[in-house]
């Protein structure tokens, strides 16, 4: 581990991406407030992203559309568009790698890339260069901010202090001082949770947190991540390890006529054969499987133990007698806000282990091998012709392939 002495790391966030997205497909959306929300007609929902000019209004994401009325009247509301989110991603990194290598994706609306000596020389022209080329290239209503320094995690933080479409370069030279204007809950690493337990240690301010030892921020946070975060802080060039895919998992929020149990049923059901779908296509198995419920009145959740499984008949059985336990439980006139499934304990197929006690593979195979054959024919024809039971998508579509703040998804996830 050492310190630079200059500029390493480039981090880019696009501005209110999925909003700006529409405002670039739709010129009549162009300068105007508008909320992306999860269905066409959504009533008792929320914003998921909201562009700009609803922000500045004091719009929200993740806030419920009556109240974001009642601040912006004249908020114009647009059913998500997953798949034109995902093909705007891809024009946009293309169009950046055009002008330098992207080191990391991090999510559908930020990467992050390592500079080489003539990227670190002018920054502000580099800048000015990406910038221009999405103008250019994509067009004005998509744009970024930008941020420059030592090592990723504070060029992430330094990218969000001047949005939208700013450009900050903190080179090592005038650290730590811009650091210390940046709120201690805008640090990426530091949740709600996090800061109480902050507090409760004295630690109030961001200044405070960088005046640590990195052993107290290890005891803090209980792992090594503290440790890391404060040699983060500090400047030292240093990268996240390398992660595993835990879970694989969608969720729905449900329209109106969809909110009753048995409807509810139906759209957990194809939730589960999309993330199935993803399971295989990744080179998994699953060892366990959630389910929740977004009740009006209270969450539900449970999770089962599964034997090492990719296959949609073991499980939709599954799902089946989670379903019956949880009616068992809940009142039938009940209604569900939102659905979602999780397939967890995953394991790499090289790695797969045999339940000797169990003593079903030859049945396993065989559903593996009909599962393959119906992804086959999916893939094939570019859309869901083959499926377990009945194929129905709820209104608005998007089974699978929603919105995602952390996750790309695929062309496969439209099928």
């Amino acid at each position: 581990m050492y310190k630079p002495d200059i500029i390493e790391h480039l981090y880019l966030d696009f501005d209110g991406f999925f909003a700006s997205v529409e405002q670039q497909r739709d010129p009549r959306l162009r300068k105007r407030p508008v909320g992306v929300i999860p269905y066409e007609g959504a009533g008792r929902t929320c914003v998921i992203a909201c562009s700009r000019e609803a922000k500045v209004r004091g719009v929200k994401n993740v806030m419920m559309v009556d109240e974001a009325k009642k601040i912006c009247p004249d908020l114009i509301l647009v059913p998500q568009k997953p798949d034109l989110y995902r093909r705007a991603h891809n024009a946009l990194i293309a169009e950046i790698g055009s002008v330098l290598p992207i080191d990391t994706v991090k999510s559908i609306d930020e990467l992050a890339c390592r500079l080489d000596a003539n990227h670190r020389r002018d920054p502000v022209s580099l800048s000015m260069r990406i910038k221009q080329t999405i103008r250019q290239n994509i067009g004005t209503s998509i744009t970024c901010s930008i941020g420059f320094a030592a090592n990723r995690h504070l060029a992430k933080i330094a990218c969000a202090t001047q949005k939208p479409d700013g450009t900050t370069i903190w080179s090592p030279d005038i650290m730590p001082a811009p650091l210390f204007k940046v709120a201690l809950k805008d640090i990426p690493g530091v949740g709600k949770r996090m800061q109480r337990k902050l507090w409760a240690s004295g630690i109030i301010s961001t200044e405070d947190l960088y005046n640590t030892q990195p052993k107290q921020m290890r005891a803090i946070w209980r792992n090594v991540t503290g440790e890391r975060l404060w040699y983060a802080l500090h400047g030292y060039a240093i990268e996240a390890p390398a992660t595993q895919r835990g879970m694989i998992g969608h969720t729905r929020v449900l329209p109106p006529e969809s909110r009753s149990l048995p409807e509810a049923r139906k759209i957990a059901r194809l939730l589960l054969i999309k993330a199935a779908r993803r399971l295989r296509r990744g080179g998994y198995y699953a060892s366990g499987l959630m389910f929740w419920l977004q009740l009006f009145d209270r969450p539900y959740s449970r999770i089962r133990t599964l034997p090492q499984v990719q296959d949609d008949q073991a499980l939709l059985s599954a799902l089946t007698i989670m379903w019956a336990d949880m009616e068992r439980q809940v009142s039938p006139r009940s209604k569900a806000m939102r659905v979602g499934v999780t397939l967890c304990d995953l394991t790499p197929a090289a790695m797969r282990q045999l339940d000797m006690l169990l003593d079903d593979d030859e049945e396993r195979q065989k559903w593996e091998r009909i599962g393959k054959a119906i992804d086959s024919l999916n893939s094939r024809y570019g859309r869901t012709v083959a499926s377990f039971g009945q194929w129905a998508p709820p209104k608005g579509g998007n089974i699978g392939g929603k919105i995602s703040f952390t996750r790309i998804p695929s062309a496969e996830d439209f099928l």
